[in-house]
């Protein structure tokens, strides 16, 4: 039987909080390793306790979910902790932000328990959790924000299909969705990624989705 995921849970709403843990510590497969209500606190325990994943929120006192995730997640950070941040939509600027400072993915608070599981599953697996729906409207509406870098299209070490494939990643889509947009095996899709990532030398989905409106590679 393979060990535990352990689980950090940080938000400085206790009720949230309390029900985080609980929902948590009732899964076979999981375990809270520590739980706290401010970022500070939050990097000192992970640092200490070494979870597979922190549940981080955003807004918190003394150090915010944003620049707590930045410290254990960011470039340069030698072992980055998986971060799932989860907020509520109308902090949907942050959650950009927080993509962009190292976090795996996000939900939002009023997501149910078992998109909350399988959130904490899919980011201790090592992959990204993006909800396709809000990640066109978090990236999408804060585009604009992004300062393009000057490289064009063709500067990009990425085959045209590769690039086909980054661009309906930037707009949301699942392995399954561009498997049937471009009449393709899922199988062919994970491998168009896989290329992507170790190109572009991006960890997950998420920095390819930052990376593809960086470029310019999405709208």
């Amino acid at each position: 039987m393979s060990a535990p995921i352990r689980v950090l849970v940080c938000d400085d709403q206790m009720l949230i909080r309390t029900g985080l843990v609980t929902i948590i510590d009732a899964q076979p497969d999981m375990e809270v390793a520590g739980e706290c209500g401010d970022g500070q606190t939050g990097v000192e325990l992970a640092h200490k306790v070494r979870p597979d994943v922190v549940v981080m929120d955003i807004r918190m006192p003394v150090l915010d979910g944003l620049e707590a995730t930045r410290l254990l997640a960011g470039a340069g950070v030698p072992h980055p902790v998986k971060v799932l941040v989860v907020t509520t939509f109308n902090l949907d600027e942050y959650v950009y932000e927080a993509l962009r400072a190292g976090a795996s993915g996000f939900l939002l608070k009023d997501a149910p328990p078992d998109r909350l599981l399988h959130g904490i599953r899919t980011v201790a697996a090592g992959a990204a959790l993006l909800d396709p729906d809000v990640t066109r409207q978090l990236v999408g509406r804060y585009a604009a924000r992004i300062r393009p870098t000057e490289k064009t299209s063709g500067d990009i070490p990425l085959t045209p299909r590769e690039l086909e494939v980054l661009r309906l990643i930037a707009d949301g889509l699942s392995n399954s969705e561009i498997a049937a947009a471009l009449f393709i095996s899922q199988e062919t899709v994970k491998t168009f990624v896989s290329r992507i990532l170790t190109k572009l030398q991006l960890r997950d989905r998420v920095q390819a989705v930052v990376y593809a409106y960086r470029h310019g590679l999405a709208t």
